[in-house]
Order: structure tokens, then sequence, then C-alpha cells
């Protein structure tokens, strides 16, 4: 890997891309880089769209991206959702997603002038605007990914689908299923614990910030404690320290929950929650079949 160039040196080549070509009209970036809240590192993707009078000057000629460095190995999505057979419509956008061999990460866009995205960017930094196309663009905010104050509906079915689907973590532990346990686990149980926790963030915070993708910026207004045993809710495929991990996602939760409910007035089915860490406890004290 050859060494990385930093932000200032990208932004300059960017720009200058953008004002010696003139099918080019405007460029502006967006995504993390874009976001004043997001915790910022090297890694941070280069999301950039470049306001084009025609796309197709564009995505027939693949050297275009080669302007902003070698190509270590890249993505074409607009293609990959063409052989799928999804509607796409090259002419009004798109797009590379690339890393070079410096390790830097862009996420190039073409997108034909007039199309109106931008406007609805709420995290958008014009870079270079040829015609006064960005000149509407809005503040930039990332408001719209703020967390939501949930519905006593929202509360109630969320409680719900974490405590009846943890039936079904706890038999795949026993059976040692591992991977439909783990799948249970973290695709229909562990989005619900995120939820809880992420509205007690917004209850804390007057629902004023984001907790990020996948609750990544929880740590931020979690205490040390609860934030550490959140992430020892991540277990390996072990039984007995899966069986720890969703015990101590329970009582995140339960916890969690009860703080929301009492918040919001809402009303917490502590009934529902007790019978299924019964069976949670009848289930683990029948011991795992390892095979």
């Amino acid at each position: 890997m050859e060494h990385m160039r930093d932000e200032q040196t990208m932004m300059e080549l960017i720009r200058s891309v953008a004002e010696e070509d003139e099918r080019i009209r405007a460029v502006y970036m967006n995504g993390s880089r874009a976001n004043p809240n997001a915790d910022r590192d090297i890694l941070q993707d280069y999301d950039i769209v470049f306001v084009v009078n025609d796309t197709s000057k564009f995505y027939m000629d693949d050297d275009f991206i080669l302007k902003f460095g070698d190509v270590l190995y890249m993505q074409k999505p607009d293609e990959m959702d063409k052989m799928l057979g999804k509607p796409v419509c090259f002419d009004d956008s798109y797009g590379w997603l690339v890393i070079y061999t410096d390790g830097n990460r862009m996420d190039i866009h073409v997108e034909r002038s007039g199309l109106g995205a931008v406007y609805e960017d709420r995290m958008c930094v014009p870079l270079l605007d040829k015609d006064g196309i960005l000149e509407a663009v809005p503040e930039t905010t990332d408001s719209h990914r703020w967390i939501k104050k949930p519905s006593d509906v929202e509360f109630i079915t969320t409680c719900n689908e974490f405590w009846w689907c943890l039936n079904n973590v706890v038999k795949g532990i026993r059976r040692y299923e591992i991977p439909y346990a783990q799948d249970m686990l973290n695709c229909h149980v562990r989005p619900q614990l995120v939820k809880m926790l992420e509205w007690k963030v917004g209850i804390m915070t007057k629902f004023s910030v984001s907790a990020g993708k996948s609750g990544k910026y929880l740590h931020r207004w979690l205490d040390a404690e609860e934030y550490e045993l959140f992430l020892e809710t991540y277990c390996g495929s072990v039984a007995g320290e899966m069986w720890r991990s969703v015990k101590i996602m329970c009582d995140l939760f339960d916890d969690a929950a009860r703080f929301t409910a009492v918040s919001l007035g809402f009303e917490y089915n502590s009934d529902e929650a007790q019978a299924a860490m019964q069976y949670f406890k009848y289930v683990k004290g029948l011991g795992s079949i390892e095979v």
C-alpha cells in the first residue's frame, strides 16, 4: 500500500479535477465528512457528487475515476442493480465505490444537473459551483438523523419483538445450532436492544442527537459501565459465552425499557419480560447439546 494522501491533498485534487473538466458544472461532498458531529479519522470515505449535464460521458468511460489515483479494487452498485434486474437510470445518476492503492476510499457519483437531489441532502458541503447550481443548498445539519421519539405502539411492539424472539435464541443455543442462534440474536433481538438504548439516549438529550448507524455513537451518552456491558453482548460461538451475553442483553433491555416507559408515560409489560426470562432460565437449565 502507498502512503495515504491527507484530506487537504484529496480535497485539492477533487476541486482541480472539477475545475479542469468543462463537463462538470458543480461538485459537492456529503456523507460523514460533511457531518460536523461525526467522529473524524483517516478511514472516512470521501462521498463526492459531480453535477454534470450528461452522465453518459462518464459512466461509459471508467478513466474518469483514475484521475483520483490508482484503483486497488472497486464496486459499481448501479451496474450490479442492473444485472439483478432492479430499476436503474444511469442517465440520472451513476456511481463507483473505489478504494485506491493509498487506502483512501471515494464514493464517486455523477448526477444530472437539475435532478434536485442535492437540495434534499441536509449534510451537503458545496466544493465548486460554476453555474450557481448549489446556491439554495440548505445549511449542513444531521437533524434528519436524530433519534425520533417513539409512539406508545412502537414501544410496545419493540418490547414484544425483543422478548418473543428471545425464545428462538435460547432454543438455538441449547441445541447447539449456533448459526441459527447467532442469526436470531443479531438480526432480530439485537436491533430491538439498540433501538431501546437509542430511545434512552434520546430522552437524555431531548431527542437532539444521532446515535449513528447501528448505534455506533452510543458510547457518547451511555455511562462507561453500561456501554461496556453493551459491548459484552457481542459474543462468540461458545455456548457458555452466548448464555452470558444473552443474559446481559436482557438486563440491559429491561433497564432501558423501564427508563423509557417511566420517562415517556408508557406502560411496560413487565409480566411479559418476566415470562420470557423464566423460559430463558428453564431452557438454559436443560443444558446445551454440544456436538
